[in-house]
């Protein structure tokens, strides 16, 4: 670590379950002083002070926040101006998890929706920042997934606000390179938290569970993310990286099937 992340103050949206909180303890376990946002009472406090004291970490401030209302992110950059002169890192994390099922069902108000959570807050949170303490974070960083490059039964609106968000991370770090601030949009694949559960039909999760080997964890992600606001990745801007083992690589038909059935060769390859 090149950078001293105490008293360091980190912005998580969604940071109370799943890969928000994994971001947050890790950040904490390194004395950064993190706020959390979530939405309409899915936060248990008592439970996740206990889990940084567990840590040693500092306890966070949580606030609830819906992402997509404008009020909301006032309210929270108020709270923040009270708490803090500025927050060094910003972790876009939030996600609507709504299913996609084909054409004929499909809807605006679901895509605006779709845009609202999962695209627009990386930006608005950005100005919302930017306006309460006259500067930038010095990281921010979107989490996104590989929806946009592959098929995922019923994934249609969050692969296309992924989209977006993807887009935008890479005009924003133009934007605001000259500014300090360093931009960039982490994909994930397949990462067991409750959004995957909500998302896939058990044929899905039974897939994925034949192949641990390429399902990243959540520690994984954060420490990823962890990384990426270290000081040693400074130079990387606007890029969209993939956190996967490599399963891009051998994730096609011609090493799926084998894989599935259990064959191989006589030298113990796939057959």
């Amino acid at each position: 670590m090149l950078n001293d992340f105490k008293d360091r103050v980190v912005l998580i949206t969604g940071g109370t379950r799943g890969i928000g909180l994994a971001c947050a303890l890790a950040f904490g376990r390194q004395g950064a002083r993190t706020v959390l946002t979530h939405r309409w009472g899915s936060a248990d406090e008592d439970a996740l002070k206990a889990r940084f004291i567990a840590a040693g970490a500092p306890a966070p401030l949580v606030i609830e926040a819906d992402a997509s209302r404008e009020e909301d992110t006032d309210k929270l950059t108020a709270r923040l101006k009270e708490e803090c002169d500025g927050v060094w890192a910003f972790i876009s994390n939030v996600c609507v998890v709504q299913r996609g099922e084909g054409p004929e069902k499909h809807t605006r108000r679901a895509l605006y929706k779709s845009l609202e959570y999962s695209s627009w807050p990386f930006v608005g949170y950005l100005q919302a920042l930017h306006a309460a303490f006259g500067r930038y974070p010095r990281y921010a960083l979107a989490m996104s997934s590989d929806g946009p490059d592959t098929h995922y039964p019923g994934y249609d609106y969050v692969a296309v606000a992924k989209a977006v968000l993807e887009t935008f991370v890479r005009y924003m770090s133009t934007h605001l390179y000259e500014h300090g601030c360093i931009v960039n949009a982490l994909r994930t694949r397949q990462v067991m938290t409750e959004s995957y559960e909500q998302m896939f039909a058990a044929q899905q999760r039974e897939l994925a569970s034949k192949f641990p080997e390429f399902a990243c964890t959540v520690d994984e992600v954060a420490d990823t993310t962890l990384a990426l606001c270290s000081g040693l990745f400074d130079a990387m801007g606007g890029q969209v990286l993939t956190l996967d083992r490599g399963a891009a690589f051998v994730d096609n038909v011609a090493t799926l099937g084998p894989r599935l059935v259990g064959g191989s060769d006589k030298e113990g390859a796939p057959a």
